[in-house]
Protein backbone atom coordinates (compact mmCIF):
# COMPACT_ATOMS: atom_id res chain seq x y z
CA UNK A 1 0.00 0.00 0.00
CA UNK A 2 1.31 3.45 -0.91
CA UNK A 3 -0.01 6.98 -0.47
CA UNK A 4 0.83 9.96 -2.67
CA UNK A 5 0.17 13.63 -2.09
CA UNK A 6 -1.59 15.84 -4.65
CA UNK A 7 0.87 16.78 -7.43
CA UNK A 8 3.17 13.87 -6.59
CA UNK A 9 4.27 11.71 -9.54
CA UNK A 10 3.61 7.97 -9.32
CA UNK A 11 5.55 7.06 -12.48
CA UNK A 12 7.24 9.09 -15.22
CA UNK A 13 7.08 8.68 -18.97
CA UNK A 14 10.08 6.69 -20.31
CA UNK A 15 10.90 5.23 -16.86
CA UNK A 16 11.88 1.58 -16.75
CA UNK A 17 9.98 0.76 -13.54
CA UNK A 18 7.82 -2.35 -13.88
CA UNK A 19 5.05 -2.21 -11.29
CA UNK A 20 1.34 -1.65 -11.78
CA UNK A 21 -1.15 0.02 -9.44
CA UNK A 22 -4.71 -0.54 -8.36
CA UNK A 23 -6.09 2.88 -7.51
CA UNK A 24 -7.95 2.61 -4.20
CA UNK A 25 -8.63 6.25 -3.39
CA UNK A 26 -8.27 9.55 -5.19
CA UNK A 27 -7.72 10.58 -8.79
CA UNK A 28 -4.66 10.53 -11.06
CA UNK A 29 -3.90 12.34 -14.31
CA UNK A 30 -2.37 10.46 -17.24
CA UNK A 31 -0.18 12.63 -19.45
CA UNK A 32 2.45 12.30 -22.17
CA UNK A 33 4.80 14.75 -23.84
CA UNK A 34 4.03 15.29 -27.51
CA UNK A 35 5.62 17.31 -30.28
CA UNK A 36 7.41 20.54 -29.31
CA UNK A 37 7.06 19.72 -25.60
CA UNK A 38 3.25 19.86 -25.60
CA UNK A 39 1.78 17.92 -22.69
CA UNK A 40 -1.12 15.78 -23.87
CA UNK A 41 -3.62 14.79 -21.19
CA UNK A 42 -4.70 11.25 -21.98
CA UNK A 43 -7.31 10.91 -19.24
CA UNK A 44 -8.18 10.77 -15.57
CA UNK A 45 -8.26 7.56 -13.57
CA UNK A 46 -10.51 6.88 -10.60
CA UNK A 47 -10.74 4.43 -7.66
CA UNK A 48 -11.02 0.80 -8.71
CA UNK A 49 -8.98 1.23 -11.90
CA UNK A 50 -5.80 -0.62 -12.81
CA UNK A 51 -3.11 1.80 -14.00
CA UNK A 52 0.48 1.58 -15.25
CA UNK A 53 -0.12 -2.04 -16.24
CA UNK A 54 1.48 -2.12 -19.69
CA UNK A 55 5.08 -1.70 -18.55
CA UNK A 56 4.44 -4.28 -15.86
CA UNK A 57 3.24 -6.80 -18.44
CA UNK A 58 5.65 -6.21 -21.34
CA UNK A 59 8.72 -4.80 -19.58
CA UNK A 60 8.83 -1.75 -21.86
CA UNK A 61 9.31 1.90 -20.98
CA UNK A 62 6.49 3.89 -19.45
CA UNK A 63 4.30 5.46 -22.12
CA UNK A 64 2.85 8.15 -19.83
CA UNK A 65 3.30 10.01 -16.57
CA UNK A 66 0.84 9.43 -13.73
CA UNK A 67 0.37 12.39 -11.38
CA UNK A 68 -1.86 12.50 -8.30
CA UNK A 69 -4.55 15.16 -8.60
CA UNK A 70 -5.88 14.52 -5.11
CA UNK A 71 -4.33 12.57 -2.26
CA UNK A 72 -4.09 9.04 -3.62
CA UNK A 73 -3.89 5.57 -2.09
CA UNK A 74 -2.80 2.67 -4.26
CA UNK A 75 -1.96 -1.00 -4.08
CA UNK A 76 1.38 -1.42 -5.85
CA UNK A 77 1.82 -4.65 -7.80
CA UNK A 78 5.44 -5.59 -8.63
CA UNK A 79 5.84 -7.26 -12.04
CA UNK A 80 7.59 -10.25 -10.47
CA UNK A 81 4.34 -11.24 -8.76
CA UNK A 82 1.80 -9.50 -11.02
CA UNK A 83 2.72 -11.26 -14.29
CA UNK A 84 2.51 -14.82 -12.85
CA UNK A 85 -0.76 -13.89 -11.19
CA UNK A 86 -2.22 -12.73 -14.53
CA UNK A 87 -1.03 -15.92 -16.27
CA UNK A 88 -2.64 -18.21 -13.69
CA UNK A 89 -5.89 -16.28 -13.18
CA UNK A 90 -8.04 -16.15 -16.36
CA UNK A 91 -10.52 -13.77 -14.74
CA UNK A 92 -7.75 -11.23 -14.12
CA UNK A 93 -6.51 -11.52 -17.71
CA UNK A 94 -10.08 -10.92 -18.90
CA UNK A 95 -10.38 -7.80 -16.72
CA UNK A 96 -7.17 -6.42 -18.20
CA UNK A 97 -8.43 -7.05 -21.74
CA UNK A 98 -11.69 -5.26 -20.94
CA UNK A 99 -9.75 -2.36 -19.40
CA UNK A 100 -7.57 -1.95 -22.48
CA UNK A 101 -10.59 -2.22 -24.76
CA UNK A 102 -12.46 0.44 -22.76
CA UNK A 103 -9.52 2.82 -22.99
CA UNK A 104 -9.26 2.37 -26.74
CA UNK A 105 -12.97 3.14 -27.02
CA UNK A 106 -12.51 6.19 -24.78
CA UNK A 107 -9.72 7.46 -27.05
CA UNK A 108 -11.86 6.87 -30.15
CA UNK A 109 -14.82 8.73 -28.61
CA UNK A 110 -12.56 11.63 -27.69
CA UNK A 111 -11.20 11.93 -31.22
CA UNK A 112 -14.70 11.68 -32.69
CA UNK A 113 -15.98 14.39 -30.35
CA UNK A 114 -13.11 16.67 -31.36
CA UNK A 115 -14.30 16.48 -34.95
CA UNK A 116 -18.04 16.67 -34.32
CA UNK A 117 -18.48 18.95 -31.29
CA UNK A 118 -17.33 22.46 -30.49
CA UNK A 119 -14.72 23.15 -27.83
CA UNK A 120 -17.50 24.83 -25.81
CA UNK A 121 -19.59 21.64 -25.89
CA UNK A 122 -16.64 19.48 -24.89
CA UNK A 123 -15.64 21.78 -22.04
CA UNK A 124 -19.18 21.98 -20.69
CA UNK A 125 -19.47 18.17 -20.78
CA UNK A 126 -16.10 17.76 -19.03
CA UNK A 127 -16.90 20.25 -16.25
CA UNK A 128 -20.28 18.61 -15.63
CA UNK A 129 -18.60 15.19 -15.47
CA UNK A 130 -15.99 16.48 -13.00
CA UNK A 131 -18.73 18.16 -10.99
CA UNK A 132 -20.75 14.96 -10.70
CA UNK A 133 -17.74 12.83 -9.82
CA UNK A 134 -15.64 15.15 -7.65
CA UNK A 135 -17.75 18.21 -6.92
CA UNK A 136 -19.50 19.22 -3.73
CA UNK A 137 -22.91 20.83 -4.04
CA UNK A 138 -23.61 24.10 -2.27
CA UNK A 139 -27.06 24.93 -0.85
CA UNK A 140 -27.65 27.38 -3.72
CA UNK A 141 -27.15 24.57 -6.24
CA UNK A 142 -23.60 25.43 -7.22
CA UNK A 143 -21.09 22.63 -7.82
CA UNK A 144 -17.61 23.26 -6.44
CA UNK A 145 -14.77 21.29 -8.08
CA UNK A 146 -11.46 21.39 -6.23
CA UNK A 147 -8.91 19.44 -8.26
CA UNK A 148 -5.27 20.14 -9.13
CA UNK A 149 -6.09 20.71 -12.80
CA UNK A 150 -4.55 23.67 -14.60
CA UNK A 151 -6.06 25.42 -17.61
CA UNK A 152 -3.44 23.56 -19.64
CA UNK A 153 -4.82 20.28 -18.26
CA UNK A 154 -8.41 21.24 -19.06
CA UNK A 155 -7.41 22.29 -22.58
CA UNK A 156 -5.68 18.95 -23.08
CA UNK A 157 -8.66 17.00 -21.84
CA UNK A 158 -11.02 18.70 -24.31
CA UNK A 159 -8.49 18.75 -27.16
CA UNK A 160 -8.36 22.50 -27.64
CA UNK A 161 -5.79 25.27 -27.23
CA UNK A 162 -5.25 27.13 -23.98
CA UNK A 163 -6.20 30.34 -25.76
CA UNK A 164 -9.57 28.91 -26.86
CA UNK A 165 -10.20 27.50 -23.39
CA UNK A 166 -9.38 30.83 -21.72
CA UNK A 167 -11.73 32.63 -24.11
CA UNK A 168 -14.62 30.26 -23.32
CA UNK A 169 -14.07 30.52 -19.57
CA UNK A 170 -13.91 34.33 -19.79
CA UNK A 171 -17.29 34.40 -21.56
CA UNK A 172 -18.80 32.01 -19.01
CA UNK A 173 -17.43 34.06 -16.10
CA UNK A 174 -18.96 37.20 -17.61
CA UNK A 175 -22.32 35.39 -17.85
CA UNK A 176 -21.93 34.12 -14.25
CA UNK A 177 -22.01 30.49 -15.38
CA UNK A 178 -18.69 29.60 -13.75
CA UNK A 179 -16.19 31.01 -11.30
CA UNK A 180 -12.54 30.01 -11.54
CA UNK A 181 -9.64 30.17 -9.14
CA UNK A 182 -6.43 28.32 -8.44
CA UNK A 183 -7.33 24.61 -8.49
CA UNK A 184 -10.98 25.46 -8.14
CA UNK A 185 -13.89 25.77 -10.54
CA UNK A 186 -17.41 26.60 -9.40
CA UNK A 187 -20.29 25.67 -11.68
CA UNK A 188 -22.69 28.45 -10.75
CA UNK A 189 -25.57 27.31 -12.98
CA UNK A 190 -24.97 23.66 -13.92
CA UNK A 191 -28.30 23.34 -15.74
CA UNK A 192 -27.31 26.03 -18.21
CA UNK A 193 -23.93 24.37 -18.75
CA UNK A 194 -25.79 21.15 -19.52
CA UNK A 195 -27.60 22.96 -22.32
CA UNK A 196 -24.23 23.99 -23.76
CA UNK A 197 -23.06 20.37 -23.58
CA UNK A 198 -26.20 19.14 -25.36
CA UNK A 199 -26.24 21.92 -27.96
CA UNK A 200 -25.87 20.37 -31.40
Amino acid sequence: MRRYRADEVLVREDDRSDYAFVLLEGCVKVSAIGHHGYQAILGLRDPGELVAELASLDGGERMATLTAITEVEVLRLPAASFKPFVRTEPDVAAIIRRTLSARLREADRSRAAAGAESAQQRLAALLLHLGRRYGSREPEGQLVIELALSQEDLAGLVLTSQRSLARILALWRADNLVLTGRRRVVLVRPAELARFADDA
